[in-house]
């Protein structure tokens, strides 16, 4: 008898693992979602000019490829109705609760089983897999004067459509990944659009374009040739995860090549100094993009690198004095990806409270699994994010590390398994020591990393590295409790 599984949340992990566990002939499952709909930050960012940054063929399902992306990078619409297609294909629907938020899980030793109290009632489960992602809670800045402003005030995570933006002053907030997508759209149809920056991003060039119906036909008449194609996205972005972290020396001539396009796009001297990020690349996110440098060279935008010193009801005031009238607000701040599984509460054995246990950051074995919390796994969990690649190869590592425990406990007839304190202590130091010297530790303020410096976010390694040590269960790691 398989054991019943709960999954939170229904983006990329939570389908995923969802059709891996129908493929492996297991229904009893339920994939709790708080939105009315499946997509997950998909779903949730509306925002104009919304595009994936990695490639469709690798940014998509291995074991459920698309041969008829319109182009290179998707848009938000055809990603979301590819996972959509994805719920359809594979029967989902049924093991879906919409609308059915997670306040907290409590273990019970007694009986081996998470009862999970929703916004509507409780269930049970024997293994709950979290898959909230790292990139769904926004962060909102703390500016005097802000909850005074008149206008419109909205983060990019939440976009508002019904803000009329034609013919207005817009003040974004922020440059990284959100921003560099919308400010280009927006800049076309507002009046004035101050973009205030607190540290300028490296961009380097987006090699897009649209796939032909003769592309596409191949694809799908050749599915090789997308395989092909998939692979070698892999390797480019494999070679990219290097040089942020073992090989950096080499990445040298990539930076060089980027101010070299600075020099080239951005004539005005005063504004390519303030363009001209000031912390090696890819210590922040890398950006892409062909838009950003000639929409911050348009008459109606300017570039405020001052700190914002309070926000008046109807304008912005930086620490120089200068006041920029604004209609409207926009947040393009970021996430609080630290703060993992948050606001959930989860407790484990003698009902311990997960976020005490993370209370000096994140960490799991694997990124996975929590010493303490048994039968628990965590789908883009501590340490799991990319430097470079995609996201969705990770994730299909953990689905099928995943799948692996779920099948050893029904063998077994175990009733649970918890990773042992030891092994995942030994498992984090090692990667703590990794991500010493790594990009991300060369003093620029990034997303990875908690107030206190730990990086809890990124995995210091390449992603084939993952898949190799998520490969296959090592039940020695593991405390298993026999069935009773």
């Amino acid at each position: 008898m398989h054991p019943r599984v709960a999954i939170v949340g229904a983006g990329f992990g939570g389908i995923g693992l969802g059709i891996r566990l129908r493929q492996a002939g297991i229904d009893s499952f339920t994939i709790l979602e708080k939105a009315d709909g499946v997509g997950g930050v998909w779903r949730d960012n509306t925002y104009p000019g919304l595009t994936c940054d990695i490639p469709s063929h690798l940014y998509s399902f291995s074991f459920e490829p698309k041969h008829d992306w319109s182009r290179r990078f998707p848009a938000r619409r055809e990603i979301l109705d590819y996972l959509e297609g994805c719920v359809r294909k594979h029967g989902l629907e049924r093991h879906l609760r919409l609308g059915t938020a997670v306040a907290e899980a409590d273990f019970d030793e007694g009986e081996a089983v998470w009862r999970i109290t929703t916004d509507g009632d409780e269930i049970e489960a024997d293994v709950l897999v979290t898959a909230t992602g790292q990139l769904s809670r926004p962060a909102y800045p703390v500016i005097e004067g802000l909850d005074d402003f008149e206008g419109p005030v909205f983060h990019s995570g939440q976009w508002d459509d019904g803000v009329e933006l034609d013919g207005t002053r817009v003040a974004v907030l922020g440059t990284g990944a959100s921003a560099i997508q919308l400010v280009p759209e927006i800049a076309r149809q507002v009046e004035q659009l101050d973009l205030y920056q607190r540290s300028a991003p490296w961009v380097l060039p987006k090699p897009d374009r649209p796939y032909s119906a003769w592309e596409q036909r191949l694809y799908r008449r050749l599915p090789v040739l997308q395989r092909l194609s998939r692979a070698w996205d892999f390797v480019v972005y494999e070679a990219l995860a290097l040089l942020f972290t073992r090989l950096q020396p080499l990445k040298r001539p990539l930076e060089a090549a980027a101010r070299r396009r600075l020099e080239r796009d951005v004539p005005d001297p005063e504004l390519r100094a303030r363009l001209l990020p000031d912390y090696p690349l890819g210590c922040k996110r890398v950006l892409i993009s062909d838009e950003w440098y000639p929409t911050l060279q348009r008459p109606n935008v300017e570039v405020v690198g001052e700190r914002i010193a309070r926000v008046g009801t109807d304008r912005i005031v930086t620490d120089d004095g200068t006041e920029r009238p604004a209609d409207a607000i926009i947040l393009a701040t970021g996430f609080r990806a630290t703060e993992f599984l948050a606001p959930m509460q989860i407790r484990g054995l003698e009902g311990r409270d997960l976020n005490e246990a993370w209370r000096d950051g994140a960490e799991a074995y694997l990124g996975l699994a929590v010493s303490g919390f048994p039968n628990l796994f965590a789908l883009y969990g501590p340490n799991t994010n990319l430097g470079a690649g995609s996201m969705v190869y990770i994730l299909e590592s953990q689905i099928a590390y995943v799948l692996d425990s779920i099948g050893a406990l029904a063998r077994s007839g175990a009733r649970y398994m918890d990773v042992r304190p030891e092994v995942q202590r030994t498992f984090n130091a090692e990667l703590q020591h990794r991500l010493n010297g790594t990009v991300w530790e060369t003093g620029c303020s990034n997303w990875y990393r908690t107030e206190s410096g730990k990086i809890t976010n990124n995995w210091p390694g390449v992603s084939s590295e993952y898949r190799r040590r998520t490969r296959r269960l090592e039940l020695a790691d593991y405390r298993v409790a026999g069935a009773g």
